[in-house]
Formats: C-alpha cells, structure tokens, sequence
C-alpha cells in the first residue's frame, strides 16, 4: 500500500501557531498525539528538516507529511459467549454486555465483540468496514450495553446502512440522567464534534461538526435523577451522552462528560440500546426486537426509586 503524502506553504494565517495544532486542523480526524507520534517519527518535515511538535510556523515555512499505509492486523476468533437475540443468513442481533469493546483498535485487539463474533461466524461476515471491523453496522460504546446489528453478507451491510442513513433504521436507548428534567419531551439538535482541547471527547460545536438530532422522552423522575427514552435521528459518536451533557443532565455514570464525583458502581454510564428496527435486507420484512434492562440498570434505578 502506497504512503499518503501531503505538503503545505504556509500562509500568513497561520504564522506562529504551532506545527502540530496547524496539523489538527488539516487532519481533524487525527488525534493529536497520532500527529506528534508522526512528527517523532519524521515523517513530518519543516523545509526538508525534521522539527519539534512545539516548533511554531513562519512565513512560507513548507511543511511536508507523509502519512505511512495502515498496518494489517490479523484479528483472533475467540470463543466469547454471546447473548445472540436473532441470527439468519444475512444478520444477527447482539445484546452486549456493558465493559465489552465492540471492535479491536490499537492498544486493544482482543476480548472485542468483534473476537468473539468471528469464532461464532466464521468467514460469514460482510467485508465493508475491513479486517478490524467486520460484520460491523453500527456501534455503541464500550460502556453502553444492549442491542448491536451485525451484517453477515456486504449486501446485507449496503442495505441496513442505507436505513441508517436515511434515518429509516429505529434506535431506542433508556438512561438514568442526573437532575430533574422538566420538559416531558423534546427534541435537541445541536451538531456534534471532536473537542479540541481533548481529542478523546466530542462536543457541541461548529467547527468541522456533524448534524446531529436526539428525541428524548422523560419515563420516570426520581428527585436528583430521570429516567429516560431516546430515540436517535443521527448516530454520531456518543451522541446521547454529549447532548445531555450539553442540556444540564449528563448521564449517570459517565466519567468522560459527567461531573467529576462519578457514581462508581456503575461502571460507566447508565445508558441501554434498548430497541432497534429495520425492514431486512432479504425478506424486506419490518423487524423490531427489545431487549430488557440489565442488571445493572434496575440496581440502580431501584436504590433512586427508594431514596
């Protein structure tokens, strides 16, 4: 595979920043510290020289990256239970549990969903998303349980994407909120993108963001928590757990967007995939599975119910 390489003049705008932030904002979906591990390993170069991460841009500097090919790993099938709720030639529906990773990422390439789906697959997975992801229609976090799609065919893949896209594809999630949410219902719309003070979070920004639209539905208030539905129009990455953060009423348990006192017998945030629908590829069926609130969930929703 070829290296991708690229080389800037640069401008007066941009006089005095420095190189690895003028980076970040050419390759907004780099992290930071990828850039900088790229500028130590010289693949970064300042008028044929290689510079510092701290080094700050002048007038006509030429600045010239080249991005290495990604490596190939080969990822183990491993023999992993799975809570599997509906399985056909074409999918299969996945409860996960809250603490499993849905696919390997650097750092992490075992113990994934992703491990476990190949053992119970084999080589029926589509191919679309590559070596690292396969099978993989949409995601939700590590920490989030519940129920995930996966395509065994690329036709079936093409297909359930398409609805996601269209916004045709039902997802419902249930979360335990902090605060008292007063509107029994509404709508936030509010694009989300990468923070860029913290590349590892996202945000409610206009800078190089993504639409993004959460319906929520208040099922229950308990005093200094809420019980309550969403439903997701867009699927952006941790989409519920930054607009609630952005409204007042981050989820309980998060310890990326929720206040610094985390609850940690949670484990992470109290967020459920509860339901999802679509029409299947092949049979052109409509097809809505539920799944029931994990343990974890009823735990604590039954100790705010009795405070």
């Amino acid at each position: 595979m070829e290296q991708n390489t690229r080389q800037f003049d640069i401008l007066e705008e941009f006089v005095g920043i420095r190189l690895d932030k003028f980076l970040s904002l050419q390759f907004p979906q780099k992290s930071r510290t990828n850039l900088q591990n790229l500028i130590e390993q010289q693949h970064i170069l300042v008028n044929g020289q290689t510079i510092s991460k701290n080094y700050k841009l002048r007038l006509h500097d030429v600045v010239k990256i080249t991005i290495p090919p990604p490596v190939e790993y080969q990822i183990v099938a491993q023999n992993i239970p799975l809570d599997i709720q509906y399985e056909d030639d074409d999918l299969l529906i996945v409860n996960k549990p809250k603490g499993m990773v849905v696919h390997p990422a650097p750092g992490n390439y075992e113990n994934t969903l992703v491990n476990a789906l190949m053992y119970h697959c084999g080589h029926s997975l589509s191919g679309i998303n590559g070596v690292i992801r396969p099978g993989i229609v949409h995601r939700i976090d590590k920490n989030t349980s519940g129920l995930l799609m996966v395509a065994k065919n690329d036709i079936s893949h093409q297909c359930l994407a398409q609805q996601i896209k269209q916004h045709t594809f039902l997802r419902e999630y249930q979360a335990i909120v902090y605060g008292n949410v007063k509107q029994d219902s509404g709508v936030i719309n509010a694009p989300i993108g990468r923070n860029q003070l913290d590349r590892k979070k996202m945000c409610v920004t206009s800078h190089h963001a993504k639409e993004a639209t959460t319906h929520y539905q208040v099922l229950q208030r308990y005093g200094e928590f809420t019980h309550v539905k969403f439903r997701l129009e867009t699927g952006r990455t941790h989409q519920i757990r930054v607009h609630m953060a952005y409204i007042g009423h981050p989820i309980a348990g998060d310890d990326v967007y929720g206040p610094k006192k985390v609850i940690s017998k949670l484990q992470g945030q109290c967020l459920h995939a509860k339901t999802i629908g679509f029409i299947h590829p092949n049979t052109k069926q409509q097809m809505v599975f539920d799944s029931e609130l994990p343990a974890y969930f009823t735990a604590f929703l039954n100790s705010i119910a009795t405070e």
